[in-house]
């Protein structure tokens, strides 16, 4: 049986969620498909309400099943992972496997930390933790009550682990924290492997195993970094890989391949040691050294030459380290159960520590070194990040496979350029979707096969018609002092105007917190406040309350999803710019500075962009949708990549003037209310 036409199988796909197929859905999917075709990058912008999980989910499907080859799809967020394996797939599969040549299969893989480890709540790990720590009390927000102790977590784990099918974190029922959870699981760098006495009954090799049977494997951004960067093998052999919320991947694999080190790193690994009958003063000297050298050092990066006393005290840390590794080898109780376990554990750490030392010494040429102290911790620690993932990502992801990247932020002032190349892509590479491949070209070897397409395929939405995107110049600029007298009276105005309805996307915590609590002093408004309670419980408190605000950070800049009238006003509260002290951004802003081109608009102002045109589309999210986004950073108005930033932003209907904005929120807050 033949596998049916892309518009047919979108349609029966579309109908099978209850809706109706969407000219913007349709060309993405037919691009998607011809893109795989040709074997060609494709990088597709797809506004909110294009419903573009169905339009690449399809199109991987049939691909998947007509080549009997899988097709791997990453996200950057829990919550479409979960969207997408438990209730996008299984309804596509049921409406499409009639029309395909045979039912197609489905997996979601995580990393082994994400699974109970038998082995090790079968004694074969030492305790991560000191036994008294075990009955302290849990006190991270938003995890488990501070009155169930850690001890009474991992109890219950270890209960759990005798009924679950599965051993996934996320099946539980009762969250735990994070330390309770390192008492049952293993990173893949402890996991001892073939060597594992109970492989065979492995929660995390069985996900693995079931992956490897796939047709689409869905897993995160971070995870397909560390396996494309690394070579673990995680993830089964694919030649094709979709990657949604794209605009997060560059972000994401850079986390991902970033190194740290600090004094409690070597303090864990001696302790380690210590476990295994091994004594290691001489590291654990090396790690007082490196502690006393990085509180000598100012917060920041470090440019030239490592200052001598940081210098020597990493050179004899990885000396030491690498004493301790081989002392480890044959280390420990041969007799006891948790020894391999224990050896693991122990050498896994000084390895890293000699990795991370090795590279601070001798960093890449686009590597970047940098220190930060912690008062509230009291911690010092030092990185080594890329300067950029681009050249990495294209060895590891692109020359490999077929790699399709999409967003609803992707195309920055109608231009590609900027996002293909902060993925590997260069710009002088791209054609048009559906341009003629050469003979050669088709059969050439990945490395040859750099051309990418680049397409937008707009929005549903009509949102000059739906919304309005209020800037307040008549506000001073931001100053260092945060936020300003003039900015919380107006937006205690904006904010009455509407009677609530108010998400506050705000740059950092303090301003948050400081705007919260105007508006609760000066008017009857609910105010949530991120922080105050779990973010679920926020969200859903202010979808259900249609006079709430709420007031956040990130989180709520880029995951939050609230249709309907109860977001009538998204509200931000500055432009979005990098710190100056982030030593990543600053580093590249002056290395394309120096190259003559223009650093700001191509690092600080891109950031602000992908951030700003992300915030404002907390706003439109159906077709019925109305409201307002009140920039109150008057510089969107006032300076010269203020038009920059806007275009990148939703095409709202555009005003300055205050009695505008308050007429519009007052008629609004006044309409018949929608279910």
């Amino acid at each position: 049986m033949a596998t049916a036409p892309i518009p047919q199988l979108l349609e029966a796909a579309v109908g099978a969620v209850g809706g109706e197929v969407r000219t913007g859905q349709r060309t993405m999917a037919e691009g998607i498909a011809q893109s795989l075709e040709d074997k060609r990058h494709l990088l597709v912008q797809a506004g909110t309400g294009t419903g573009k999980s169905l339009a690449y989910l399809v199109p991987a499907l049939a691909y998947a099943v007509e080549n009997d080859a899988p097709v791997v799809i990453s996200t950057a967020t829990i919550a479409l992972q979960n969207q997408i394996v438990e209730k996008d797939l299984p309804r596509l599969v049921d409406a499409l496997a009639p029309m395909l040549e045979r039912t197609p299969s489905f997996s979601l893989l995580k990393g082994r930390s994400n699974y109970l480890c038998l082995h090790k709540i079968a004694g074969g790990y030492p305790d991560d933790l000191d036994p008294g720590a075990l009955f302290s009390e849990a006190s991270v927000t938003g995890e488990p009550a501070a009155s169930e102790r850690l001890g009474d977590q991992v109890k219950r784990l270890r209960e759990w682990a005798e009924d679950t099918d599965t051993g996934n974190r996320d099946d539980l029922r009762t969250p735990v924290s994070d330390r309770a959870w390192r008492q049952v699981s293993v990173t893949g760098a402890q996991c001892l492997g073939a060597q594992c006495p109970m492989k065979d009954s492995c929660f995390a090799e069985r996900n693995r195993a079931i992956a490897k049977e796939s047709d689409i494997i869905v897993t995160n951004h971070a995870l397909l970094a560390i396996d494309a960067f690394d070579g673990h093998g995680i993830i089964p052999e694919h030649d094709v890989v979709i990657i949604d919320e794209a605009h997060e991947l560059a972000a994401r694999v850079t986390g991902a391949v970033t190194e740290t080190l600090s004094a409690g790193h070597v303090r864990s690994a001696v302790r380690d040691l210590r476990g295994l009958g091994v004594v290691s003063t001489a590291l654990d000297d090396a790690g007082h050294a490196l502690g006393d050298a990085l509180g000598l050092q100012p917060d920041g990066r470090i440019t030239g030459d490592m200052p001598p006393v940081l210098s020597d005290a990493i050179t004899l840390l990885e000396i030491e380290a690498r004493q301790a590794h081989s002392d480890a080898k044959d280390a420990g109780d041969s007799t006891a159960a948790s020894t391999a376990g224990a050896r693991k554990a122990a050498r896994t750490k000084l390895q890293e520590i000699m990795d991370v030392c090795a590279r601070l010494i001798s960093p890449d040429e686009d590597d970047v070194r940098y220190i930060s102290h912690s008062e509230m911790t009291g911690r010092s620690i030092i990185e080594v990040a890329p300067l950029s993932v681009a050249s990495a990502m294209r060895r590891a992801i692109l020359d490999q496979r077929t790699t399709v990247f999409t967003s609803a932020t992707l195309a920055l002032a109608g231009r590609f350029d900027q996002a293909a190349g902060s993925v590997g892509l260069f710009p002088r590479s791209r054609v048009d979707l559906g341009a003629p491949m050469s003979g050669f070209m088709r059969e050439s070897s990945s490395a040859e096969r750099e051309q990418w397409a680049g397409i937008d395929v707009g929005s549903p939405f009509d949102y000059p018609k739906q919304g309005i995107l209020y800037c307040a110049s008549q506000l001073p600029p931001p100053g260092r002092e945060g936020l300003s007298q003039q900015l919380l009276e107006h937006l205690v105005e904006l904010a009455e105007a509407s009677e609530g309805g108010v998400l506050g996307l705000f740059s950092s915590r303090r301003a948050a917190e400081t705007a919260a609590d105007y508006v609760r002093a000066h008017t009857g408004l609910t105010v949530g406040l991120q922080g105050e309670d779990s973010l679920t419980n926020l969200v859903r408190q202010f979808r259900e309350d249609w006079s709430m605000c709420l007031f956040g950070t990130l989180s709520l800049w880029q995951g939050v999803d609230v249709p309907g009238d109860a977001c009538r006003l998204v509200v931000i509260d500055r432009i979005p710019f990098p710190r100056p002290d982030d030593p990543l951004k600053a580093a590249l802003q002056e290395r394309l500075s120096e190259s003559g081109k223009n650093g700001f608009m191509a690092v600080s102002a891109r950031h602000a962009a992908l951030l700003m045109a992300q915030g404002a589309g907390r706003l439109i999210r159906t077709r019925s949708d109305r409201g307002m986004v009140a920039v109150l950073d008057s510089r969107l108005a006032t300076r010269r990549y203020g038009s920059y930033l806007r275009q990148a932003m939703p095409p709202l209907w555009y005003t300055q003037r205050a009695s505008v904005a308050l007429g519009a929120l007052e008629r609004l807050a006044a309409a018949p209310r929608r279910s």
